[in-house]
């Protein structure tokens, strides 16, 4: 069960939605946007495991065109806390792991 979780939650393109969504409502086209680089498939697909997982709330507002909005459930905020830890991290040993493949690159080369 848990290794389900972790698969869908650990995808890069769920992170950076949590990450994008934060304390706000967007529509499908500004995640899109914010995102940058995942196509609608993609897009629509994260989302709809978020949603499943109760990290995203979906909500369609009864105009023409149905305007589809999403936001973070609280368990979702709760990720995003640890989400930021490890974004924290990534900063704070970037330097360190870009040596480290390099000089693993290297060792490779010979």
């Amino acid at each position: 069960m848990a290794r389900g979780i972790f698969a869908n939650v650990a995808d890069k393109w769920a992170l950076l939605l949590i990450n994008v969504l934060a304390d706000r409502t967007l529509r499908f086209t500004a995640l899109q946007t914010q995102v940058g680089g995942i196509s609608h498939r993609m897009l629509s697909q994260a989302l709809r495991h978020l949603e499943r997982d109760g990290l995203v709330d979906r909500t369609v507002r009864p105009v023409v065109p149905p305007r589809v909005e999403y936001r973070l459930t609280e368990a979702g905020q709760a990720l995003r806390t640890t989400v930021n830890g490890m974004c924290a991290w990534t900063r704070t040993y970037m330097d360190h792991i870009e040596e480290a493949r390099r000089r693993f690159g290297s060792a490779r080369a010979v």
